[in-house]
């Protein structure tokens, strides 16, 4: 490393080495400021744009499943389980284990007081059918209903798009 009080290798000989990097090619103090701004505008860059690709990658409310209606399918099944989670994230609300012939699956039923509202309630070993979009969590498979209907009574969840019905026709899950 050169001694900081000697020329660096610009033209302008008076330019301490200590304000300018080794490839610098500035004429002037002015100038290696302004490579020392131009670099720090630069990290600063690369640290937005690689916040907003993981906040993309995790999708909507941070790591939220959303509703695809291209995995839409329909599955009848036992309940095994009911739990209510209120801690917040996209876990919140009602869930359901429903029990099919061929596996168990965690459905993702939508805010419990939305569900008691339309006068739908769920018990361990009720037969259920659900149509809903079925994705995958933490390489679980996942269903997140838009219907389900008990004893001929249906509750509707979402719309074909698989907007939630509660959210007033803003895009949540």
């Amino acid at each position: 490393m050169p001694d900081p009080g000697r020329n660096h290798g610009c033209q302008n000989k008076y330019i301490p080495y200590r304000y300018t990097s080794r490839a610098c090619s500035c004429r002037s103090f002015t100038d290696a400021k302004r490579h020392g701004k131009q670099s720090i505008a630069l990290f600063i860059s690369v640290i937005l744009l690689t916040i907003a690709v993981i906040a993309q990658a995790q999708g909507p409310r941070g790591g939220a499943p959303s509703y695809d209606p291209k995995t839409e399918t329909k599955i009848s099944g036992t309940v095994a389980d009911v739990q209510q989670f209120s801690r917040g994230g996209w876990r919140t609300g009602t869930h359901i284990t429903l029990k099919t012939d061929s596996e168990t699956l965690d459905v993702h039923v939508g805010p419990s007081q939305y569900v008691s509202s339309k006068q739908f309630s769920f018990a361990k070993g009720d037969q259920i059918e659900v149509l809903g979009s079925k994705v995958k969590i933490a390489e679980a498979d996942v269903l997140i209903a838009r219907e389900i209907t008990k004893a001929g009574k249906t509750l509707t969840l979402r719309n074909a798009q698989g907007i939630p019905l509660w959210s007033g026709g803003r895009r949540a899950n």
